[in-house]
């Protein structure tokens, strides 16, 4: 027990213990507890880095990002500012891109919405799903499943359509009321299946097996089936990523409308559908003509063909009536007989001109033939032979004076060229003597003593050695 004591020392007296009121425990605002709580969330947890996948990833004009990280059983609301994402330009932020960020956990007190502010992030590659997404589509686009050739156009004006959606979902209300409101008369065949979760896409893909093949499922027949569901993430869309659901698509015989998610979402059911619809209403938008539309093209057309029946009509009348004046309607019988009178004299003509024109090929013909008889044939023989013969000898006469002309010519060139043949000198007891090289000796200066030197008589050579050289 404590005591109290005055001044002097005396001990003061003990005050009785009031009794004790039931006080009740305050009462917060919401935004009090939001920022207590947002208060703890900073203050005991503070930094930290966390690895995750992103989805829905959102870029505000402002430059602010929002998107969630996630993995396998939870998932973290996370926003990027500005000012730290000019600075992460680096960074790969993508949906289904493996991420490690830091940053502080707050709240965002207007929804009560705990998140985490990111100051810093670094790359880890690509998400699970999105590398399956990737190697489908790689997969898929090499078979050919995306070509265009393969694509069916969309009927022009289609009366019955197969819709493949959730009957609870916001998607078929928006699809049925924009194509209600622009064409009442076509008529939708609604085969509900689940469009989120595992299975759901064996479900899709069973749908539209069932539409391409009405009769064996008891179906009414449709002219085009669509695809359709909301927006979400890529968790929520996967479904329609499966390749189940692709090679559905793919062997339906009937068009497939892709209507899935929002304009900035694409699955592989958006590649392989003979048409891919931004949003289930642009979809019905696509399949519905307007019926005021059409209904104004028609009077307009229907305008058109009776003005221009109107006018053929006057055309043909007025022609009809022009005829009617005509000299030829008039008086048909005398046109007749002009007529017969113009061919009789064409034809008497005609029968002048060929009459004519035979007997003139008839006379030159017995002309050739006069020419060409045997008897006249052998006397241009006769003569063309006794012509060559007189040819004949006026061309001997002078080729034989010729001919002796030039022979003893050529006996004077003879007589004279041999004449002055080495041969015949040497005949007479002359000889050629030459050096070594077969040089002819022309002068005694030209040799000097020891060298050989070659004698050529009339009937063969003889060698010798030079032993002595003298002037005369």
């Amino acid at each position: 027990m404590q005591l109290a004591f005055d001044l002097t020392g005396k001990p003061l007296p003990i005050p009785k213990k009031a009794p004790a009121l039931t006080e009740e425990p305050p009462v917060l605002s919401v935004s009090a507890v939001t920022r207590k709580i947002r208060g703890l969330l900073e203050d005991s947890i503070g930094e930290i880095w966390v690895e995750g996948e992103i989805s829905n990833l959102r870029r505000q004009s402002s430059g602010h990002v929002y998107f969630t990280l996630k993995d396998s059983s939870a998932q973290l609301s996370c926003v990027m500012f500005a000012r730290t994402a000019s600075s992460l330009r680096e960074v790969s932020f993508e949906d289904g891109q493996h991420l490690e960020v830091q940053g502080g956990l707050s709240v965002y007190e207007p929804r009560g919405q705990y998140q985490l502010i990111v100051r810093s992030a670094r790359n880890r590659g690509a998400g699970a799903l999105h590398a399956k997404f990737e190697a489908l589509k790689q997969k898929l686009e090499a078979e050919g499943l995306f070509d265009p050739a393969r694509k069916k156009p969309l009927p022009k004006f289609p009366t019955r359509l197969g819709l493949v959606t959730s009957p609870t979902g916001a998607a078929i209300r928006d699809f049925l009321n924009v194509l209600h409101r622009r064409h009442p008369g076509i008529e939708v065949v609604i085969n509900p299946v689940r469009v989120q979760g595992r299975g759901a896409a064996a479900e899709i893909a069973r749908a539209v097996q069932e539409f391409a093949e009405p009769a064996k499922w008891d179906l009414p027949g449709v002219d085009v089936v669509v695809i359709t569901r909301g927006g979400g993430s890529l968790e929520d869309l996967w479904e329609f990523n499966e390749e189940v659901l692709a090679r559905a698509i793919a062997a339906c015989a009937i068009p497939v409308v892709s209507a899935v998610g929002h304009e900035i979402d694409f699955t592989i059911c958006d590649f392989v559908a003979d048409f891919r619809a931004p949003t289930p209403s642009a979809a019905a938008e696509i399949l519905s003509a307007d019926a005021a539309e059409i209904l104004t093209r028609l009077s307009r057309e229907s305008s058109r063909m009776t003005r221009a029946c109107l006018g053929a009509w006057e055309a043909a009348n007025l022609q009809l009536t022009t005829l009617k004046r005509s000299p030829l309607f008039r008086e048909p019988l005398r046109r007749l007989d002009e007529c017969a009178q113009r061919l009789d004299r064409s034809h008497n003509d005609l029968t002048r001109i060929v009459t004519t024109d035979l007997a003139n090929r008839k006379a030159h013909l017995a002309q050739r033939a006069r020419v060409f008889h045997p008897a006249a044939l052998l006397t241009r023989v006769e003569n063309l032979r006794l012509q060559s013969s007189q040819a004949l000898l006026r061309l001997a006469q002078p080729a034989h004076k010729s001919l002796a002309l030039f022979s003893a010519k050529w006996g004077a060139l003879a007589a004279k060229l041999s004449s002055l043949n080495p041969q015949a000198t040497l005949e007479r007891g002359f000889t050629i003597t030459c050096d070594e090289q077969g040089v002819p000796i022309r002068s005694s200066k030209e040799v000097a003593e020891g060298i050989k030197l070659s004698t050529r008589f009339h009937d063969g050579r003889a060698v010798s050695v030079v032993q002595k050289v003298s002037e005369e």
